[in-house]
Formats: structure tokens, C-alpha cells, sequence
């Protein structure tokens, strides 16, 4: 069944739903016994998510504006992002152009983010006490549904439940390498320490099924600030496709479900255009056939985190 899925606060209690158009229908309040969480539900398989769903039809609707929206997986087992995923983003860092044919060649790069990471869509982003230049990023996510250990490509799809909107900011300076000897490794810090600071990732405003969104190669993905468009792409331009890397990733770690995997941004984030973000600046990400997801960076801290000082 095509849906879109929604986990929420209502009457100051965790919840999720089945949205249409500007309301959500409440499943726990359509059956008593249904799983506690999205991830719950996604992991006893999409003919019980059709159920629940087919219940839910008789459930009152509820206004969106009535309940406070949550990541569509608050809090996910395993949160992994994707390193330089996109031909432009990968010609835009400097590691120049792609090869003809090089996508069969190219290891992909993930890695992981903790739980902490995962904000809201709403949701003010803190800036971080141990970096002082803050970049954005725009991701098309999968949601794992079913547990995946060593699938090929062709059968990772029957592994993704759904897709969502990610933020993967990027925190581009690491103020703790100030005044340490370098080393060959901390060209790694963006992939690393910058991605764990915490509501880093947001993440919505649902989950849409793959039978609502169609063929995840082909959306049109950008993201504003303040208004000001920075990135703008497609997900065809991905080096690696949604189900390649289901596969690779299942072939280093068992997926289980509600992992979400954030599958890497299209080229136009302020490291490369000069444009880092400034303090209370809003970011705005939209997925085609999904939707938009908006979140505000706070200000930057009075005093940044300098171990080596003093």
C-alpha cells in the first residue's frame, strides 16, 4: 500500500500515523495492540504496515498542525551516512572528475552517526562548542524494513521500507586539532567527529513508501538558505544508486529494521562555494514527492572547546 508514514507527539504522548494530505490518522488509536513505534511496525514486514494502514482508514482524522512531528525514526539502531556520493560533489572537494565507467571502480564511503545526531524537522540545530564553520547537506535517507545481511543490489530493494529527508550537516573545522601535530588521519575529521554533534542529522517530515514515491533515481533534491537556493540536483547523479549501497553496507554489518542510511549530497555546500552557514540562518531541504524539511542553526557558543589552550 502507498503511504506515508508519520511518528509524532500527541497529548504528550509518542505516536505514529498514517498521513493525508494535512492529517495524520492515528494507528495505535486503531488498534490497541499495534507495535509501539514506526520502527516496530516496519519490522514485522509491509503486508502488517498494509494492515495497519487499512486500519487506520477508520480512525478520525487528526490535524497535522495538532500534533508535534518527530523524525520518522526518532531513534534509529544504526544511523549511516554516505561520503561524496554525487559526480559534481565529488569534482566541487577537490578530488577532480570521475573516470568513464568509475562507478564499478569507486568503493563507497559510509559511516556511522550515533542517535544522538537525529533532530526533527522544526527542530533549532546547536552549534557545536568544537567547530566554528557549519555546512549543510541535503540527503535523500532509506529506511531499512527488513533485515538485510549480504543482499545483492537486486535484492536490497525488497530491504528499503521507505525514504525520507536528511540534513547531514557537517561541522568543517575541528577547533581540538588547533595547536596538535597533524597526522595523515584527521583529513577524516568531517567524516568523523563533524557528523556526531548532537540533532546533526534531522530527518523528515515522514517516511514515504516506494510505492509513493516511485523510482528513487530520478528526484529533483535541493535545499535554500534564507530563501537563497544552494543546492540543486538530481538523485541520478548519485555515484552509487540507493540499492548498491544497501548492499555494500550489508556486506560490513547486518541492517536491521529502522536503520537509515542518508545516501550522500549533490554539490553546492558552503565548503565549496564560500558559503558556511552564519548563526539563526534557516535551511530549507525539499525532496520531490516527499516534501520539505526546515530547520534553524543556532548561534555560535561564546567559547569554543580548545583542549591544547592553557
Amino acid at each position: 500500500m502507498a503511504v506515508k508514514l508519520a511518528s509524532y507527539i500527541i497529548d504528550d504522548r509518542p505516536s505514529y500515523g498514517i498521513v493525508h494530505d494535512d492529517s495524520v490518522r492515528d494507528i495505535p488509536s486503531a488498534l490497541p495492540d499495534a507495535p509501539l513505534t514506526l520502527a516496530d511496525a516496519l519490522a514485522d514486514g509491509p503486508a502488517a504496515t498494509d494492515e495497519l494502514a487499512g486500519a487506520a482508514e477508520d480512525v478520525p482524522a487528526i490535524k497535522l498542525r495538532e500534533v508535534r512531528l518527530l523524525a520518522p525514526i526518532p531513534k534509529p539502531p544504526k544511523l549511516i551516512g554516505l561520503a561524496v556520493n554525487y559526480a559534481e560533489h565529488h569534482r566541487e572537494m577537490d578530488r577532480g572528475d570521475l573516470p568513464s565507467g568509475a562507478e564499478a571502480k569507486l568503493t563507497p564511503r559510509p559511516f556511522l552517526m550515533p542517535p544522538t545526531a537525529v533532530a526533527a524537522g522544526g527542530e533549532e540545530i546547536p552549534w557545536p562548542c568544537d567547530s566554528r564553520e557549519i555546512d549543510h547537506e541535503v540527503e535523500l535517507a532509506a529506511v531499512i524494513g527488513r533485515e538485510a545481511k549480504c543482499v545483492s543490489p537486486t535484492k536490497a530493494k525488497e530491504h528499503v521500507a521507505g525514504y525520507t529527508i536528511a540534513n547531514d550537516i557537517s561541522a568543517r573545522s575541528m577547533t581540538f586539532a588547533a595547536g596538535r601535530t597533524e597526522r595523515p588521519k584527521d583529513a577524516f575529521f568531517d567524516w568523523l567527529h563533524g557528523k556526531w554533534s548532537d540533532r546533526f542529522c534531522p530527518m523528515g517530515p515522514w517516511l514515504v513508501t516506494p510505492d509513493e514515491l516511485g523510482d528513487p533515481h530520478d528526484l529533483r533534491i535541493s535545499l535554500k538558505v534564507d530563501g537563497e537556493l544552494r543546492q540543486d540536483s538530481s538523485t541520478r547523479y548519485m555515484i552509487h544508486d540507493v540499492f548498491e549501497v544497501v548492499s555494500f553496507i550489508s556486506h560490513i554489518m547486518t541492517l536491521t529494521p529502522g536503520d537509515v542510511i542518508a545516501t550522500g549530497t549533490p554539490s553546492g555546500v558552503g565548503k565549496a562555494t564560500g558559503k558556511l552557514l552564519q548563526g539563526g540562518q534557516a535551511m530549507t531541504c525539499r525532496i520531490e514527492r516527499i516534501g520539505e524539511l526546515t530547520n534553524r542553526i543556532g548561534q555560535p557558543p561564546r567559547d569554543f572547546y580548545a583542549p591544547c589552550d592553557g
